[in-house]
């Protein structure tokens, strides 16, 4: 286990972390749905309740993201959710109305009445997915910050953000923003597949409800996704001298990432391959269920791939705009080699945990969920 090795690792968890968020958004995405799915009160109720079951995943992976990037990569963690912390705050400002929506919206005494809060929950399924997938874009396009480790000493501050918008300015990035309308897209279609899985067809007839939205996010995310990966593909990348650590700017650069390892080009095609194939046949075999497991699989597997372009090969995976050479690397801004050694020991016990979550899930999941149900103490 070398240095090197320990940090393609670490960054290969913290990619696989992000994808399944990614994933787990389907939450945000069936909740973008309450109303234009739900026509009455229970009915409304019942989507709410189905997502209910699953939201605690996707804070939770959230959380665990930015703690495993905070163990490995500290110095962007510094950067980013430092610098750029209005656009950070933002997002988990709405996850903390997601949280707070759930809980409150069927309480006694709510003075708000319960669609007040359904609308929140819309909101955040809007404005969350929008917002991280701006973020993630940014390994692409660039941030403004700069880095400058000889001042830490003087003032303790070892980077800072460019300009007063503190992370609001990656919106302004036209390439951001596409990329946050695909993954606001996508985990609206993985949020029909849930509905179509999970809520039994006696509530309401499943797919013929989600047909419509299941062809609008489709067409809507292939065009958002297919636009920014022809950009990525063509544009110029940020590039590091493996022998000076020098960051400069090569053409088609990830391109060339795809090209130089293969097995991603594989993963990459094949994830595609899944998402699109999962999507059709549940389009058109109304009986079949598991377009949900087959679309997440294939979503899993392209996020993790897009994110280790942006890496692995010598590349810089957070390039600063305003400073070409703060750009931050695998090399220059992870932990020590003790830290990465002895977190990797303790990463053994993720699949323990990954078990437990499996037995949660499919507790959670055991049988379709009914307008009965709804009506009992424990729903939302």
């Amino acid at each position: 286990m070398t240095y090197s090795f320990l940090q393609h690792y670490w960054c290969f968890i913290v990619a696989l972390l992000a994808a399944l968020l990614v994933f787990l958004m389907f939450v945000q995405g069936a909740n973008t749905l309450i109303f234009s799915l739900g026509r009455t009160t229970d009915e409304r109720r019942l989507l709410v309740n189905c997502t209910g079951r699953k939201w605690e995943f996707t804070f939770t992976t959230l959380v665990t993201f930015g703690g495993a990037f905070f163990a490995s990569y500290p110095l962007f963690y510094s950067t980013s959710f430092g610098g750029a912390y209005w656009l950070w705050m933002i997002i988990l400002f709405s996850f903390v109305l997601q949280a707070v929506s759930y809980e409150f919206q069927n309480k006694m005494g709510n003075l708000l009445g319960a669609k007040t809060f359904q609308w929140m929950l819309v909101l955040n399924g809007f404005i969350g997915p929008l917002l991280l997938g701006g973020a993630v874009a940014t390994f692409f396009t660039g941030s403004n910050f700069i880095v400058e480790k000889e001042t830490i000493m003087e003032s303790g501050i070892i980077s800072r953000w460019a300009n007063a918008s503190h992370g609001l300015d990656a919106l302004l990035n036209p390439w951001n923003v596409v990329l946050g309308l695909a993954i606001v897209f996508l985990v609206r279609v993985l949020g029909c597949l849930y509905i179509h899985k999970q809520v039994d067809d006696t509530a309401f007839n499943n797919h013929d409800r989600i047909i419509q939205p299941l062809w609008s996010g489709t067409i809507c995310f292939l065009f958002f996704f297919l636009i920014f990966l022809y950009h990525i593909l063509t544009c110029e990348g940020y590039a590091v001298d493996p022998a000076t650590g020098v960051v400069f700017m090569e053409p088609y650069k990830y391109l060339h990432n795809l090209l130089a390892q293969w097995p991603l080009l594989v993963l990459l095609l094949i994830g595609i391959a899944a998402v699109l194939w999962g999507i059709g046949r549940s389009i058109w075999v109304k009986a079949w269920k598991r377009g949900f497991w087959v679309v997440g699989f294939g979503t899993v597997v392209t996020v993790t791939v897009l994110l280790l372009l942006t890496a692995w090969n010598n590349t810089a995976y957070y390039p600063s705009s305003a400073d070409l050479q703060s750009s931050l690397t695998m090399q220059n801004s992870c932990s020590s080699e003790f830290t990465l050694r002895t977190m990797f020991w303790v990463s053994m016990l993720v699949p323990f945990v990954i078990a437990y979550i499996i037995y949660a899930w499919r507790a959670i999941d055991k049988k379709p969920l009914t307008v009965d149900e709804i009506k009992s103490d424990h729903a939302y």
